[in-house]
């Protein structure tokens, strides 16, 4: 069976090298620089190893491709784009949208189409189907179903093998369909009622963690208000065997699923006259961190940033990956910025970002950790600066949450 995957990115990638064993897969993406580099068998994402994908391109099982018409033959097409908010932090489906176009201006034979996409419940049913037979040259009917991803770039522990995997159908034949293809290389597979239950489901999962982090980061700042230690706090409170999920405070969340998963579940929820202002107030919580992060080292200096030089420490939305979307570093260099302060960033695994590169760890007035990876030694980033701000809870004896 000949299997396209429409993205390749941290989502689509990590399925075409476990699908690859089992079908021939292409690889499509628009960017031509990307689809050259995986042909050459060079692969851009954390734990998809380059040998592994030039393995399947020389057994034939695998190539990368932006040309539409490559889609003409395929069985099975897999969508799997990103799905951001826009300059408003809305929803932005443009990449879906996108994907829909290439199918519907593609595609003439009847198909199984399957998004995994995180998007609002009733996106495969209201927003897709309809925009592939718009599209569409002919008046061929696919088949459609849903499978959310669950993928969380850098974990060693769980993969598309060992995540249970939600999925539904639009018809049952196109759910058979859909376990047939996952249960080659997916241990678990869950199928549920409807896609609108798998894709509320994948929404809700990010939503409890946002909601839980959000809680956490207010709790920091009252703790910190009553001069007591939130992590001493939060570790004595997890002593409690049931009833009790320890989260940490950070100076806000980001990557491509929590910062973002919650605003599509608010935009369908206040779509339908239901109210979602927790979800709301969640978000904004994590937004204000990085300014009462901000807020508190310039309170620890004299009241003013303006001409301080601050580095700071990791600039990746979690450790151990180069992935800096929505990153939570972002806002804490703007408020820096906005007061004056001369920023500059360490981050050896992201190694440049927003056309600047990594600093050096040392000569800093300030240093301010968002994060840590495992290659940076605690004791690089304490010698840093004479003033240390930690975000993460990782670093003794400096300031911190």
């Amino acid at each position: 069976m000949k299997v396209a995957i429409i993205g390749q990115g941290y989502v689509g990638l990590t399925i075409a090298v476990f699908a690859g064993e089992y079908f021939n897969v292409i690889g499509f993406d628009n960017n031509d620089e990307t689809v050259k580099q995986l042909n050459l068998g060079i692969s851009h994402i954390e734990g998809v190893e380059s040998e592994i994908l030039r393995k399947w391109i020389k057994a034939g099982c695998y190539r990368a491709s932006h040309q539409g018409a490559d889609l003409a033959d395929v069985d099975l097409i897999v969508i799997a784009v990103p799905t951001p908010l826009n300059q408003t932090r809305q929803p932005d489906l443009s990449y879906i949208d996108s994907a829909c176009k290439t199918i519907g201006e593609n595609v003439e034979k009847s198909v199984l189409i399957i998004n995994e996409s995180t998007s609002f419940p009733g996106t495969l049913r209201n927003y897709i189907k309809p925009a592939i037979e718009k599209y569409s040259r002919t008046a061929v009917e696919h088949m459609y179903a849903i499978s959310p991803e669950r993928v969380d770039p850098g974990r060693g522990d769980f993969n598309q093998k060992n995540t249970p995997r939600l999925f539904a159908g639009l018809t049952p034949e196109a759910s058979k369909m859909t376990r047939n293809f996952y249960s080659k290389f997916c241990d678990q597979l869950v199928e549920v009622s409807s896609p609108e239950v798998a894709e509320a489901a994948k929404l809700f999962e990010n939503t409890f963690r946002q909601v839980n982090i959000a809680l956490v980061n207010e709790f920091a700042q009252i703790a910190h208000s009553l001069g007591i230690s939130v992590y001493e706090t939060l570790d004595a409170a997890n002593t409690k065997p049931y009833g009790f999920m320890k989260f940490t405070p950070s100076a806000g969340v980001g990557g491509h699923c929590i910062p973002v998963d919650p605003t599509y579940l608010a935009a369908v929820a206040e779509e339908h006259g239901a109210p979602a202002t927790f979800i709301r107030r969640a978000n904004e919580v994590n937004l204000e961190m990085s300014k009462y992060v901000v807020d508190r080292i310039q309170a620890d200096n004299g009241g003013s940033l303006s001409g301080k030089s601050v580095l700071v420490v990791g600039v990746a939305y979690k450790p151990n990956v180069a992935d800096v979307r929505e990153t939570a570093a972002g806002l804490v260099i703007d408020h820096l910025r906005e007061r004056g302060a001369v920023v500059s960033w360490h981050d050896d695994v992201v190694g440049t970002w927003k056309s600047e590169s990594s600093a050096p760890l040392s000569g800093a007035d300030i240093a301010v950790v968002v994060t840590m990876h495992d290659s940076v030694k605690a004791s690089d980033v304490i010698a840093s600066a004479p003033y240390v701000f930690d975000t993460t809870g990782k670093l003794k004896d400096v300031h911190g949450l």
